[in-house]
């Protein structure tokens, strides 16, 4: 194995995601000088379930972590590591020894859907608390659900021995040597229980939702001493840990109130910086990051289907992901009248928030061609939530960053510019969730602060696509 050698210590940032769990390590100069990705399954058990096995996922992010700092030099120190994880996905394990009690409910799971209908006499509450909609995407509905019907997590409530909260506060646990239940504001914050105001878990809809208090981990802030991770000769101090989602958004430098960046994974994620918090809408307000000294807001769109959009069409069409990554670039280049394509993968997200509505084409074309309606249904999504988003802060974005997988595709960078009329920015590097770990990791002063290289896709007159937005919208208030 090649073995890096850079001096003055180094920053692990560790990624878990819905595919995969990455470690990164970077230098001083912001430079990945190792990256490791280690897969994580996932399961569809029964319709609107998406969940993983607990123990895989703890095993993957030890493997990786093992992985990236393997290929370096044990002399050059790692000064800090930070987590982020997937918001919204929640786990039950057992305080004494770790053990998962339950797989993990990934976000993207809404098996509580018609439960959580019983709740909407209290939804301008929990909105006003919590930032969030009424929705079964957030924890406390998959919380619930745990404690009704698996009898494992019973009898750890009635032994007193019960830890349940977000898939961070999990992993910090299993991965420490302290192993202490702590939770961050960023993932806390997904839950439906925490209230913005207090950074705390909130009585009231503990209450409501029938949560024991118990049973949750400690609220602190995003940079907290969370613990040590041991790997091989290094303890290096786990000293941030928040969503992934959220650490995207430190990723090209200070936050800028004009600027929205939109973080293109299994899901879209649309978030613009606020310094107060606005009215309650049909968007959301989220706690990214808060220390000692700041808290940091934003105003947030979700598309639900973006990746998991193209999986869902891979799987209808017949074919491969190699073969969608192969020729979705030349498919964007080339297409003039795809189809329109409904997108309500994994539920509709804002402003809409139906977890329940079929996905569907409207018109003919082929694989390619509906592929790329697939590409453009998710640029269509974004642009309804940048126009809320511009109407809610009544001034519009000056410049809109894209970061993630789907960032990497030129047709849909393009689309979003001719469509908004705003510039969209691609950075060099698109993986923004551990890069902004790093940032924080290593604060304000470091020496990569500034943004990297980044490719622009100014806004050009495309009436068709106009006109096929307008369609789409139409079809979609009629579905």
């Amino acid at each position: 194995m090649n073995r890096h050698s850079h001096g003055r210590g180094l920053y692990l940032a560790i990624d878990q995601g819905g595919h995969a769990s990455r470690a990164i390590l970077f230098d001083q100069s912001g430079k990945n000088v190792a990256h490791a990705v280690v897969p994580v399954a996932t399961h569809h058990p029964a319709p609107r379930r998406v969940e993983h096995d607990a123990e895989e996922m703890a095993a993957s992010v030890r493997e990786v972590i093992a992985a990236a700092v393997g290929q370096v030099d044990d002399s050059i120190p790692i000064i800090a590591a930070g987590l982020a994880t997937q918001r919204s996905s929640v786990v039950c394990w057992d305080r004494r020894d770790g053990r998962a009690l339950s797989p993990v409910l990934s976000w993207q799971d809404r098996r509580m859907a018609d439960w959580l209908t019983g709740f909407s006499h209290a939804e301008s509450v929990i909105q006003q608390r919590t930032g969030l909609i009424l929705s079964p995407h957030y924890g406390a509905s998959k919380l619930r659900w745990c404690l009704d019907q698996l009898p494992a997590v019973q009898t750890a409530l009635r032994e007193e021995r019960l830890a349940a909260g977000p898939l961070a506060s999990f992993l910090v646990a299993r991965l420490t040597v302290e192993g202490h239940i702590l939770a961050d504001p960023a993932n806390a914050s997904r839950t439906l229980l925490f209230n913005l105001a207090t950074a705390d878990w909130d009585p009231e809809l503990l209450g409501l939702f029938g949560i024991p208090a118990a049973a949750l981990p400690t609220c602190v802030a995003s940079r907290h001493p969370f613990g040590h991770l041991v790997v091989g000769q290094h303890r290096i101090p786990l000293i941030i840990v928040t969503g992934d989602q959220s650490a995207a958004l430190f990723g090209f430098g200070p936050l800028a109130s004009d600027t929205v960046l939109i973080n293109l994974g299994t899901g879209a994620f649309i978030q613009r910086p606020i310094a107060i918090r606005p009215a309650p809408s049909r968007l959301l307000n989220s706690l990214v990051y808060a220390d000692a000294d700041t808290r940091t807001y934003v105003l947030e769109g979700t598309v639900n289907g973006a990746g998991s959009a193209l999986t869902w069409a891979a799987d209808q069409l017949h074919i491969s992901d190699a073969e969608i990554t192969a020729g979705l670039p030349a498919w964007l280049a080339q297409a003039s009248s795809p189809p329109l394509f409904i997108n309500a993968v994994a539920g509709l997200g804002s402003p809409y928030w139906r977890p329940e509505l079929v996905s569907y084409f409207v018109g003919e074309g082929g694989s390619a061609a509906k592929l790329v309606a697939v590409i453009e249904s998710i640029v269509f999504l974004l642009q309804v939530n940048l126009q809320l988003m511009a109407e809610i802060t009544t001034k519009p974005a000056a410049t809109l960053i894209v970061s993630g997988g789907l960032a990497r595709l030129d047709g849909l960078c393009q689309r979003l510019a001719d469509l908004n009329g705003i510039t969209v920015m691609r950075p060099e590097h698109v993986e923004a969730t551990a890069r902004g770990l790093a940032l924080l990791m290593a604060g304000p002063s470091s020496l990569f602060n500034a943004p990297s290289k980044a490719k622009s896709f100014m806004p050009v007159a495309n009436k068709a696509l106009q006109l096929r937005y307008q369609y789409w919208r139409k079809e979609l208030e009629r579905a």
